[in-house]
């Protein structure tokens, strides 16, 4: 008995190793059930429209995993420039794949690095997005305020959090979206307001704007 429930933790600690960062042939199948998977799509569709894309703004988010909001973004934001940031090569050969038309004209621009080393970008931001990826970031502090100094003034910064931890209730996504107020706030964010969307567990949005 004992064997199989260390053979069923292994694999269950393998699993969520690959949606954090997949890897090879199964972080790809990871990717494409991300992409797949309905609540997933409305989750960042529903995050995109929150944070009110113009057609000519320069976005950027980290953690883009398969690219289904960067999909949604540059549809938004013609005109714009939507770059993006995600530590897994699988997830930007995917997403690059899923944006290819918007890639090669120069309307995406998608790389693979992290929140900790963020890539020289020509010219500050409007908007920024990350979706589920905040709680892998080294000093989270540090890096909202890093994030807020390559935006431009009246820019606005969008948060979400759906909870993944074992037993999250509506309570805990609660939870979450107050720590994420506070440590925008803390990074000299203002206007800060929180938005809920109805999933199981329900997903957080915390949006706060640059001065």
């Amino acid at each position: 008995m004992t064997e199989v429930m260390d053979w069923k933790q292994k694999l269950a600690s393998a699993i969520r190793s690959q949606f954090m960062r997949p890897r090879s042939f199964a972080g790809w199948l990871v990717g494409w059930e991300m992409a797949l998977r309905s609540s997933n799509r409305k989750r960042n569709v529903w995050a995109v429209e929150l944070l009110g894309v113009e057609p000519t703004d320069r976005v950027l988010e980290i953690g883009f995993g398969p690219g289904i909001a960067i999909r949604e973004l540059s549809r938004r934001a013609p005109q714009g420039l939507v770059c993006g940031v995600e530590h897994s090569e699988v997830m930007v050969r995917q997403a690059r794949r899923r944006n290819r038309a918007a890639v090669r004209a120069g309307r995406v621009d998608l790389r693979c690095s992290s929140a900790e080393h963020l890539p020289a970008f020509e010219e500050p931001f409007d908007k920024f997005l990350t979706v589920n990826n905040m709680g892998m970031w080294r000093e989270p502090g540090e890096r909202l305020v890093e994030f807020r100094t390559l935006m431009r003034p009246r820019g606005r910064i969008a948060i979400v959090s759906q909870p993944r931890c074992p037993g999250a209730t509506a309570e805990t996504t609660v939870a979450a979206g107050h720590g994420i107020a506070a440590r925008l706030i803390e990074a000299g964010f203002i206007r800060i307001r929180s938005e809920m969307l109805a999933l199981k567990p329900p997903v957080v949005c915390v949006i706060g704007e640059v001065s």
